[in-house]
């Protein structure tokens, strides 16, 4: 059965993407830790990033820095913080997180279900930004 992010690539699930190639997906988290807070997904399924292959890990990783200056401009933020939990759904992905301290890397202080509409806000801001990164 697909993950809910593969559900998400392909269009059966709504959000608002920043970034598509033919190796992995940009789109924001639906429960945020902060505004602009954006996952990195392959579009292979890989469950644990260190199964992934060093091309894809390396590819994944270039994007998310890419996603990071965006989000540093867009947003201007103190840092951008990246996770690889992978204990929410089977599927790799680096959340890039704009943070202003510690705290805002907790995942018990996510924000739920956000709006379709506030999170296309916040890709637009990044997408004004990815190409120039």
């Amino acid at each position: 059965m697909p993950t809910v992010f593969s559900r998400i690539i392909e269009g059966e699930f709504p959000a608002a993407f920043v970034h598509r190639d033919d190796r992995c997906a940009v789109f924001m988290a639906k429960d945020p830790l902060a505004r602009g807070h954006a996952l990195v997904v392959p579009l292979d399924e890989v469950d644990h990033w260190i199964d992934l292959d060093d091309g894809l890990l390396a590819h994944l990783t270039a994007v998310a820095r890419r996603v990071g200056v965006a989000q540093r401009r867009a947003f201007a933020p103190r840092r951008i913080g990246i996770i690889v939990a992978g204990y929410e759904v089977p599927h790799t992905h680096i959340h890039v997180i704009p943070t202003n301290s510690m705290g805002d890397l907790s995942f018990a202080g996510a924000t739920p279900d956000v709006p379709l509409a506030e999170l296309e806000i916040a890709a637009g801001a990044i997408r004004a930004h990815f190409e120039a990164s």
